[in-house]
């Protein structure tokens, strides 16, 4: 190879490295202007009204009655089929809620003044995708925040934004970009995405580019 076209190479290479890195900062303020000023998450749902779905375990107890009891799922309609009464419908209630129904279809010509327990035994798996080594579904663990979730499938990869994520709850159609520390609480039913650093994003174009480049500059 002679000096002119090792000159040009390098200016190639130098060219692609500055345009590189004038998008890394771009698409970093672009990643920032979507981030919020503050961490606010306090209108995020309480277990203690966590709504049943599909994928749920119920354990029901009727005191007095411990043939009308036990562990049942919630199928794919939101149901569940108990002794006696039959299809209830769970799906979208709190388990408060479902003891009200469940108390007044006993006391509708079955038992006099029924005494009805409903909670969930199981909830059903959240899931995390993205920049992690085992993305997947994982089964919930009460009291789950985001760093729980991300260590449970394997931890960051190489190209992980480990300073925040985006969040979509369980039944919403849209995701929120939310820091990742202590305080991030995950639910049953959530998704969590974890994004790729602008650069890896930066590096993933212009890598062919260069490599293309490089090829060229190896042949007279």
């Amino acid at each position: 190879m002679n000096a002119a076209r090792l000159l040009s190479l390098v200016r190639f290479a130098a060219a692609v490295c500055a345009l590189a890195l004038a998008g890394l900062a771009m698409m970093s303020r672009a990643h920032a202007d979507t981030a919020p000023a503050s961490f606010e998450q306090t209108a995020s749902p309480m277990l203690d009204s966590y709504q049943i779905g599909t994928g749920d375990k119920l354990r029901v107890i009727v005191y007095g009655e411990d043939d009308l009891g036990g562990t049942f799922d919630v199928d794919g309609g939101g149901y569940v089929s108990l002794p006696l009464v039959g299809q209830v419908k769970v799906g979208g209630l709190t388990a408060h809620q479902v003891e009200r129904n469940v108390t007044d279809k006993l006391a509708d010509g079955f038992l006099k003044q029924p005494r009805v327990n409903i909670e969930v035994t199981q909830y059903r798996p959240f899931y995390v995708i993205g920049e992690v080594n085992r993305p997947g579904q994982y089964p919930y663990v009460n009291d789950m925040n985001v760093l729980n979730a991300v260590a449970v499938a394997g931890g960051y990869t190489q190209k992980a934004i480990e300073s925040g994520f985006y969040l979509r709850r369980n039944g919403e159609t849209k995701e929120e970009y939310l820091k990742a520390d202590p305080t991030a609480k995950i639910y049953p039913g959530d998704v969590i995405r974890i994004d790729s650093s602008p650069f890896w994003d930066v590096i993933s174009v212009l890598g062919p580019v260069v490599g293309f480049a490089s090829l060229r500059g190896a042949f007279p």
